[in-house]
């Protein structure tokens, strides 16, 4: 399809392979684009039962956005820059809600770094996804960092995790590894990263006659594995309660206070996690994970583009991504400099309509 994007037909499987290794699949406009063709071109193509995506990279699947591209064309003059940050968005996010609506098994291997646009390329909806973690899974909603909010469906996603977790992955941008993505509910089942090629290799070549067929033949292959990723024994799950009795406090400010109240090394650890986001953006996810959890997938993708459109507003995202990505210096100058700083309006400001209804980017989700 593209240089970064290939897709063939084998075996009755759709395989999607994500190729711009340099940059860690970092999704470009181009790959989104391809994506969305390959996807929207298999749907109805009765000689495809399931669609499955990988990384060329054992390094990772895919490590988010183009970063350097929002930075290059969001400092560039509104006529220059702005469009294709609005192309970029929209058709993203157009991509998120057609993967989470697939008609057949959607099955993406999250092998290495999966973050920000990686978790949305595999979240898909309940009735098709099959997401798939290896012992090198590095997941992350991280955006918090760079003074951005985690978007791409995850006011849905996340705000369904259990308890308090979505707010903890969301809110300290921390990174888990397999076992926590299985006790988080944002993964399915786990398996050595060297026994994936084998399992690709079946994949393409046993005799599969129907989508569930593909998905059973996985789930089985993956089952002698179970005991080697045990949920229970994992960051989350061991901190569990701790989470819920910080992270369930209606503002910021109280978890921070509840957080800073608990000398516990997993709360330390937490506080600084916090305290390398943006205290704006922590508030407004805060928010965003507040009302998603009673929103669809298209309101909240609606939403999210929303808020995105407001972001680059802001400025804040391109002061966050100049500290951490252009120039290194881990020094972002974020505005309102602290928590207690941050107006109740500038956060209702990031959820306040860009576009009257009928003219929304994502009306037709």
């Amino acid at each position: 399809m593209t240089a970064h994007v290939t897709g063939i037909i084998k075996n009755r499987i759709g395989f999607i392979t994500l190729d711009r290794a340099k940059a860690l699949n970092a999704l470009s406009l181009e790959m989104i684009r391809a994506l969305t063709t390959l996807l929207r071109d298999w749907q109805d193509d009765d000689a495809v039962v399931a669609v499955a995506i990988r990384s060329s990279s054992e390094r990772a699947f895919c490590a988010g956005g183009d970063i350097r591209f929002f930075y290059q064309v969001g400092t560039q003059a509104p006529a220059g820059g702005s469009a294709l940050l609005e192309d970029f968005f929209t058709e993203e996010y157009a991509l998120n809600h057609l993967i989470h609506h697939y008609p057949k098994p959607y099955i993406a291997f999250m092998d290495g770094i999966v973050m920000g646009g990686g978790m949305g390329i595999s979240q898909g909806g309940p009735q098709s996804r099959l997401r798939i973690v290896t012992e090198k899974t590095a997941m992350a909603m991280p955006e918090v960092h760079i003074g951005l909010f985690p978007d791409v469906g995850g006011s849905y996603f996340l705000s369904r995790t259990p308890g308090r977790l979505g707010d903890w992955l969301a809110l300290t941008g921390q990174t888990i590894g397999a076992a926590d993505a299985l006790y988080a509910g944002l993964a399915d089942v786990a398996l050595p990263a060297a026994a994936v090629p084998e399992l690709l290799s079946t994949l393409e070549g046993q005799p599969l006659a129907s989508g569930a067929e593909v998905t059973a033949l996985i789930r089985a292959y993956a089952a002698p594995y179970a005991s080697d990723f045990r949920p229970e024994s994992g960051m989350l799950a061991v901190n569990r309660d701790g989470i819920e009795r910080h992270f369930s406090h209606p503002t910021m400010s109280a978890i921070v206070a509840s957080l800073e109240s608990d000398d516990s090394e997993f709360s330390q650890k937490t506080l600084a996690s916090l305290h390398r986001g943006s205290p704006l953006l922590l508030c407004v996810t805060l928010e965003q994970l507040r009302r998603g959890a009673d929103m669809t997938v298209a309101d909240c993708l609606r939403m999210e583009r929303t808020m995105v459109r407001h972001s680059f507003e802001d400025h804040e995202v391109l002061e966050g991504i100049r500290a951490r990505v252009i120039e290194k210096d881990n020094a972002p100058q974020w505005s309102p400099p602290t928590l207690g700083d941050v107006a109740d309006e500038q956060v209702e400001q990031f959820f306040s309509p860009v576009w009257p209804g009928y003219a929304h980017p994502l009306r037709s989700l």
